[in-house]
């Protein structure tokens, strides 16, 4: 065996072993460790990354980088992450086929959570993910007027609810949206008590054609209503991200959300802090109208990861009133920025989750 094939061959073993960012299983195991050559001084690795992943690619090629030159110093190692298909398995009875449902939650309104929310599901398409937005705020269904949908969803052969489906320059496909602001009309009050609600939610889940996602972003009632309890008995939750601003009677709220979602069993996928400052336009200093930090101190406090903070942006506003909140977030690189900085830090987490659990092997059949 020749010195490069001796190389290959230690890489190999070195790589094999590596987490899959999505699953946490061995890449070695996944048929995702597709080539390694070395030629010369030149050593090259090719990984697939799920598009769930992709989001983080360029960081777990530096990682995969870093193993390499454990065992080929002094070589110029390049990586490269071309996707890996891999579709989602169905959740839970309903049949939603997604790898991840994040809950966008707050413990009072007023906070931007639908903002945040909506900016979440587009900034991790515009990163090249398969994603789904659902407005389970059935009372006061904003998701429709920040991104400038209307219409009413129609019912396809299947029997299955056709989305509203967002088809922006910069989204991954059309990503389909499902709101009750779709199904009322906008000066119209939804009156209902909890079955009806949790009907509703059920129904937006199991009989919406979603088609197959990497994410299912919903968008959560503000406070600590039963909506939490319905979706956790109908689907496997991965995360809830809690929104808050920094002053300290918000934080107060977030903290029983945060309870709330612990109580049913759903895992907190980390706090974002809203309103962080404000960078003004003409002068180019910032004020923290409402303090800073104050998310950051009470996720350590709580043991919860902080996935960063949002300053108060005048462009990001005027689009969402003008329903342009896609085009923004697309067009924008200023303006997206810190939600790129968010959705890294969750993606970034839920890929050190999965490694640190990956699933059991299945037992051998007799």
């Amino acid at each position: 065996m020749s010195d490069s094939e001796t190389l290959v061959a230690s890489i190999r073993e070195r790589l094999e072993s590596f987490p899959d960012p999505e699953s946490g299983r061995p890449i070695g195991s996944t048929a995702q460790l597709r080539d390694v050559t070395v030629n010369g001084d030149q050593v090259d690795v090719i990984v697939g990354i799920t598009t769930h992943c992709q989001i983080i690619a360029d960081e777990i090629a530096d990682t995969i980088r870093d193993q390499v030159l454990t065992v080929a110093t002094g070589k110029q190692v390049n990586v490269q992450t071309p996707i890996h298909e891999r579709p989602p398995a169905r959740l839970g009875q309903i049949g939603l086929r997604a790898k991840s449902v994040i809950l966008v939650g707050s413990g009072k309104g007023g906070v931007g959570k639908s903002t945040v929310a909506a900016s979440i599901a587009l900034t991790l398409s515009r990163l090249g993910a398969k994603v789904g937005l659902m407005d389970a705020d059935v009372y006061g269904p904003s998701i429709p007027h920040l991104l400038g949908l209307e219409g009413r969803p129609a019912i396809s052969e299947a029997k299955k609810i056709e989305p509203i489906r967002l088809s922006r320059e910069g989204i991954t496909g059309q990503m389909p949206v499902m709101s009750m602001g779709f199904l009322v009309e906008p000066d119209q009050a939804v009156i209902w008590r909890g079955p009806m609600l949790h009907g509703s939610i059920t129904q937006f889940l199991k009989d919406t054609d979603w088609g197959e996602l990497d994410y299912l972003v919903i968008d959560m009632p503000p406070g600590t209503g039963d909506v939490a309890l319905t979706l956790s008995q109908n689907v496997p939750i991965t995360g809830a991200v809690v929104v808050c601003t920094p002053q300290e009677v918000a934080l107060l709220d977030a903290i029983k959300a945060i309870s709330m979602f612990k109580k049913v069993n759903i895992p907190i996928a980390g706090m974002v802090e809203n309103m962080s400052g404000f960078s003004c336009p003409d002068c180019g200093k910032t004020y923290d109208i409402f303090g800073r930090g104050g998310a950051r101190d009470k996720a350590e406090e709580l043991g919860v990861p902080y996935l960063g903070g949002l300053p108060i942006d005048i462009t990001l506003r005027e689009a969402g009133d003008a329903g342009k909140l896609a085009e923004v977030v697309n067009q924008d690189a200023r303006a997206r920025d810190p939600f790129e900085k968010v959705v890294r830090a969750l993606v970034r987490n839920l890929a050190a989750k999965a490694a640190a659990a990956p699933p059991k092997a299945s037992l051998p059949t007799l």
